[in-house]
Formats: structure tokens, sequence, C-alpha cells
């Protein structure tokens, strides 16, 4: 069993340097990869404290810390300006950027669209894409090379296709796609006007070509919202079970009311970018680090032989040496760069006073890998996830989906969506990297590899 291994795989990661950064250097990693920036004594520190031009960033690994700023004394922590300024692109009226009252609202409306009994009834569909990937990769031979990582993310945006839009989205799907990456890559990029906190109104690089790429959006949404509102209304049915269905016929519990088209417009954008290359990377980094581990890989091909053949209730439940790889790819390289607060208030977090205006930073890929909290925290070690080593692991200690009132809530549609295409990926084909030292993690607003070419072969 890899769990009585001595001896793990340890997957590619910047060596952190022994002191911080300078000016100059800071700026250049930065540009090149923020990984970079994190030196040593983030890794070993609960509180560390960093001065900025404006203000104080407070960088938090203390885990209960951590359960003040997002749980104990969350209204005291509000999102800061600059995430603010990055949602608004079409994203300001959706669960990820509202706040007080109106998210409230939004919240209760939304959660059961991502109830358990709800997220397995899309297990049908997940299968049929990740076969539809086999099929695509089966014709191509043994022996051939391919881009995992731009597959997942192709797999994951169909996964969303026929969860979100069962009637298809009435437009050029290639174009959709490629306009969706532009958007999403540049409403994620930090530019210098945001770290020095230049206001809203000065112009950004990019930001006419944003505007184009989201008036598109604006446009192909809009009328699929009018035309499922339309054929709702006519057949006087609930319509289907997809989520713009769902979120159509959604209602508060509370009040009774429902969304209007705006707020729906920009939560169908909220599912697509939380749930789209955030999972690609997920299954990317899965797929990798089971092709270094030869012990862990039959581990899951056995697994996923089994268990596909049985039920599609509870499959990913049954999943349990998949999940834990999954999980562990979550823990090493996971999907959110940090969660940040802006103080209200003054307070004090581990015995430390913290001033209102203060930066509260929770970087997952810094708390992943702390000394403090995780045994070996370089080594690729799934049994971590599985029952009593499981059971030891600090709620807050890991969170590669927040935590709290705003945790991602689509978690368990990510997780169930990765476990059950990494199983059935596994039991039909054996993977080899080309070269894994061009495999390296680069932070362009989720933790991607820098390049993943595999030779795939299908197996007996």
């Amino acid at each position: 069993m890899p769990c009585s291994l001595t001896k793990h795989y340890r997957p590619p990661f910047p060596i952190p340097p022994k002191r911080r950064l300078g000016p100059l250097k800071l700026l250049s990693a930065l540009a090149r990869n923020p990984l970079e920036c994190w030196s040593e004594e983030f890794f070993r520190e609960p509180i560390v404290r960093v001065r900025l031009p404006f203000f104080e960033a407070v960088i938090v690994n203390d885990v209960t810390a951590i359960k003040r700023v997002l749980i104990e004394n969350a209204e005291n922590y509000r999102k800061d300006p600059l995430q603010r300024r990055i949602l608004s692109n079409g994203l300001a009226d959706g669960l990820l950027s509202v706040e007080g009252p109106r998210w409230e609202v939004q919240r209760r409306t939304l959660a059961p669209l991502f109830a358990k009994r709800t997220v397995s009834s899309f297990t049908r569909r997940m299968l049929d894409v990740g076969n539809g990937l086999a099929t695509e990769w089966a014709g191509l031979g043994n022996e051939a090379v391919v881009d995992v990582a731009a597959a997942m993310t192709r797999l994951t945006l169909n996964v969303l296709a026929v969860t979100i839009f069962s009637d298809g989205i009435g437009q050029d799907y290639d174009q959709f796609r490629l306009a969706m990456n532009a958007y999403f890559a540049a409403i994620g990029r930090i530019g210098i006007l945001d770290l020095l906190g230049a206001p809203a109104w000065l112009p950004r690089m990019g930001q006419r070509r944003l505007q184009k790429t989201m008036a598109y959006f604006e446009n192909v949404i809009d009328e699929l919202i009018r035309t499922r509102a339309r054929k709702l209304s006519e057949c006087r049915t609930t319509g289907g079970d997809d989520l713009l269905s769902l979120l159509l016929n959604a209602l508060d519990p509370s009040t009774g009311r429902s969304m209007v088209s705006e707020e729906v417009r920009s939560n169908i954008l909220t599912f697509l970018s939380a749930g789209h290359e955030t999972t690609a990377n997920a299954l990317a980094w899965s797929v990798f680090l089971l092709s270094q581990e030869p012990a862990w890989r039959a581990l899951v091909q056995a697994e996923a032989e089994r268990e596909l053949q049985g039920p599609l209730e509870a499959l990913a439940d049954r999943l349990t040496m998949t999940r834990a790889v999954v999980e562990e790819a979550l823990r090493l390289y996971p999907p959110i760069a940090a969660i940040s607060r802006m103080a209200r208030a003054d307070d004090v977090l581990a015995g430390e006073q913290v001033s209102a205006g203060s930066l509260i930073v929770i970087a997952p890929y810094v708390l992943h890998r702390h000394q403090r909290l995780w045994q070996a925290p370089a080594d690729f070690d799934p049994s971590r996830f599985l029952g009593e080593r499981r059971a030891g692991i600090d709620r807050f200690a890991f969170l590669p989906f927040g935590i709290g009132p705003r945790v991602c809530i689509g978690a368990s549609f990510a997780l169930q969506e990765a476990t059950i295409v990494l199983a059935l990926l596994a039991s039909k084909f054996e993977m080899e990297v080309v070269s894994a030292s061009d495999i390296w993690p680069v932070q362009r607003v989720t933790l991607r590899p820098s390049e993943l070419r595999m030779k795939i072969r299908a197996r007996r």
C-alpha cells in the first residue's frame, strides 16, 4: 500500500528563498510567477507582516486566526478593493462578488442548486463527457502526444455546457470557448496600477478588449436566458434539470423572490469561471501526479475498473482512492491563489494586533505547505486524506475551496467531476509525461502547469 511507503514522490515547486525578496526582485517575481515571492519564513511562521506602500498586509497561517477571519468575526473582514475591482467585470451581480443582504439572498436562493442530490444527478453527464474525450484519444492511436492541460480545459467546459445549457449555446462553440478563456484571463490580470491602489476610473491595459469580450458574453447569455424563460412560460412547466432552468426557477425560501436577469447572467458567468479552469487544473495536476507514482496509479486503476461497473448512484463516494489523489493535488496545487480581506476595525489575530485597513491574506499554496501544519508538506502522499490521517487534518489547514459562509458553493460539483473523470481516464489509458523537467507550477489567476504534454496508450 502507498500509505506504508517511507519515501514519496516530491513534485516540482519553487524552492523558497531564505530571505524576503527586495523591491525590484519582488516586482520581477510578481510579473513572472508570484509563487516565487514566498520566502522560507512564510512557510514557517504563523503570522507574517509585510509593509506595502499604502497599507500593511498580514499573511495568516494560524488556524485559529483563519477561523476568526473567515467565520467568528467575518463581519469585520470584507472583500478588499482589489478583489472587488477584478470581480466587477461581469460578475458584480453574482454570488462571488455581492456583499451584505444581497449575498445572503443569493446564497439562500442558490444553495438548493448545489445540494448533494442535485449534484449527483449530473453523474451521467459527467461520464458522457469523459467518455467522449476517451473516444477522441483512442482514435489518435498509441504513443500519441496530447496537451493534457488543454484537454482538461475543454472537458470541464463541456461538462458545464451540458449541465448549464442542456439545449446548447446556440453559437459557435469554439468561439464561445476562446472568448471565455480570454475573458477570464483578462479579469484576473493584476497590473501595477492595481498594486498601487489607483482608482478604478484610470484605464488599464487590455480594458477595451475586455469590454468587447464582455459585450459578446452578455449578448449570448442574455439570449439563452430569454429563450429558456419563454419556453418555461409557454410550456407552463419547471423545464429541464439543467442549471439554467434551476436558476430561472430558483426562489428565495424566505421571501419567495426570484433573481432578476442580471443576477442570473452574473451567476452563470460565476459558475463558468469557478467551475471551468479551476477544475481543469485540479484534473491536470492529478493526472500528472499519478503518472509519477506507479503504486497509487495501480490503486486508482483497480478502484476505477471495479466501481465504474457499478450503479451511478454514489459513484463518486465509492471512488475513495481516486478522491484522495484529487484532494492531494488540490493541497499541493490549490486553484485559489489567495483569500484576501480588508479589516474594517482593529482586531487581534493569534495574539497579534491587527489595525483597521490592514489587508489580511490567507494563501492556500503557503497554508497547504506550512511546516507547522503538515508532515512532509512537499511530498505527494494521498494517504493523508484517508481514514484516521484524514480525521487528523485541521479543517482550517486545508482550504482548496475556502471555508465559512463564503465557501465555494460548487465545491461538491468540482470534486465529483474531477474524481469521476480521473477514474475514467485512469481506467482506459496509461499516460506518460514527455518531459517531466518541463512541468512547473505557474500562478496565473489559478495555479496551472506551465505545460503538460503526455504520451497516451490505451490499456488492455
